[in-house]
């Protein structure tokens, strides 16, 4: 018996020593999903042997179907985010949640068996065998790494409950902080997927807070800002996504105290340890030389990692730097100044005389980059040296060979206390006074 219902054929199928029949839907498969699905009529049984009760069935039956054939169009790609979307998708359109393979083997025997079960072919012959849906059911899909880029895009659509009812320009002051919060967790530690953000790199981003703190005279409190957007960030994500990460987000919020200046390398440690032969052959060229230069200069990382082929003068009678607004805005008008290169800042300076083009673009990545290596390899004097320590033990030697107030505040492009008078001491003068705090 047939009935043909809105492009439907609703077949009566006899069960063996039985009057009744069990009623299947059978249709055509669309051309568009050729590619997905090789029959061209496919049958499916209605668990039904009342007409009226597979008429209501069948449509539902074939939308799901339908659903699956989309899935399956929307996974032959070669973009993993997609791919894995689609392979989502056509777990639900079978019925089942999608599951990582290592959580689909911890399934209990009759689930297990159900998914199985629901793979189209799996009880005939293997070459029949429904591969994508094989994928989906039993998690065979990869879910590809979110980047932390990834994951700010996708917190905007998790977090919708968070922007009802403002305004939009209370939306706009809302998104911003998180906006800057990832940024900088991006320029210290590098795009990388959510998974592989580790406990290092979270240390590296809040010593870069430190040294940025005592830089700029902020607060610890902005530090601690971009901590608590960073965290609503990652977490919802991890949360929502269901990633089930540990995330190294905890014990990370900067005290008062802490944002106080850092403490100086000792000469000696300087001397015997940073300078030792070979101490530092595993930090990147750039990065090596810019720690060099900072150690008789005392300029801040920022600073060297802005320098240009114009604001090195290795050929000036008084081999030094220039440290003023080209490529980028100094500090203050008093940061604006001109150092002179001795000892072991000079021999580094010559090895670049163009300047570090790794860390113009990205000074946020060069004191990440040192602390970490310096940690790793036992050179940092104490838990709370950075390199920006490096900046004080400068001052200190100033300090120890007498060198005047005035001066120290103009090397270091401080504010004078007092009325500014003159021009203050020459290239030349400085570059004398230097030569007992050099290295």
């Amino acid at each position: 018996m047939r009935l043909v219902t809105q492009g439907q054929t609703i077949v009566i199928a006899t069960r063996t020593g039985s009057k009744k029949g069990v009623l299947h839907l059978t249709r055509r498969v669309p051309k568009r999903y050729a590619s997905v699905e090789p029959r061209k009529l496919v049958s499916f049984s209605l668990h039904t042997d009342s007409m009226s009760a597979a008429v209501v069935k069948a449509a539902a039956v074939w939308d799901q179907f339908i659903a699956g054939l989309e899935a399956k169009l929307a996974g032959d790609t070669t973009d993993a985010e997609q791919r894995f979307a689609a392979a989502r998708d056509l777990a639900e359109a079978k019925g089942f949640r999608f599951l990582r393979s290592d959580k689909v083997a911890q399934l209990p025997l009759e689930q297990l068996r159900d998914r199985f079960a629901a793979i189209s072919g799996f009880d005939e012959h293997s070459e029949k065998l429904d591969k994508r849906e094989a994928a989906a059911l039993l998690g065979g899909v990869a879910e590809p790494p979110l980047t932390i880029t990834r994951c700010l895009e996708l917190y905007w659509t998790l977090s919708k409950d968070k922007r009802l009812g403002k305004a939009p320009d209370q939306v706009r002051r809302w998104e911003n902080p998180r906006k800057k919060a990832i940024g900088n967790l991006i320029q210290v530690i590098g795009d990388k997927a959510i998974q592989e953000i580790t406990g290092d790199d979270m240390l590296d981003f809040r010593n870069w807070w430190l040294e940025r703190i005592e830089e700029e005279d902020l607060a610890a409190a902005s530090a601690n800002k971009d901590l608590i957007h960073l965290g609503d960030v990652l977490k919802t994500v991890n949360k929502m996504k269901r990633l089930g990460l540990v995330l190294p987000l905890t014990d990370l919020k900067l005290k008062e105290s802490e944002a106080k200046r850092r403490p100086p390398f000792s000469r000696t440690w300087i001397t015997d340890k940073l300078l030792a032969p070979g101490a530092l052959n595993g930090l990147n060229a750039e990065a090596r030389a810019i720690l060099l230069a900072m150690i008789n200069t005392g300029c801040r990382p920022s600073e060297l990692a802005a320098l240009t082929e114009n604001t090195i003068h290795l050929e000036h009678n008084v081999p030094h730097i220039s440290i003023e607004a080209e490529l980028r805005q100094v500090k203050t008008s008093y940061a604006q100044r001109k150092v002179p290169l001795l000892g072991v800042s000079l021999e580094a300076m010559r090895a670049f005389p163009s300047g570090f083009p790794r860390y113009r673009d990205s000074s946020a990545s060069l004191s990440a980059t040192v602390n970490k290596f310096l940690r790793e390899n036992g050179l940092m004097e104490s838990p709370g040296h950075v390199l920006y320590s490096l900046r004080h033990a400068f001052e200190d030697r100033m300090l120890a060979a007498g060198i005047d107030d005035r001066i120290r505040r103009d090397l270091f492009g401080h504010r004078l206390t007092r009325e500014r008078y003159g021009d203050g001491a020459s290239l030349a003068q400085k570059q004398e006074m230097l030569q007992a705090a050099a290295l």
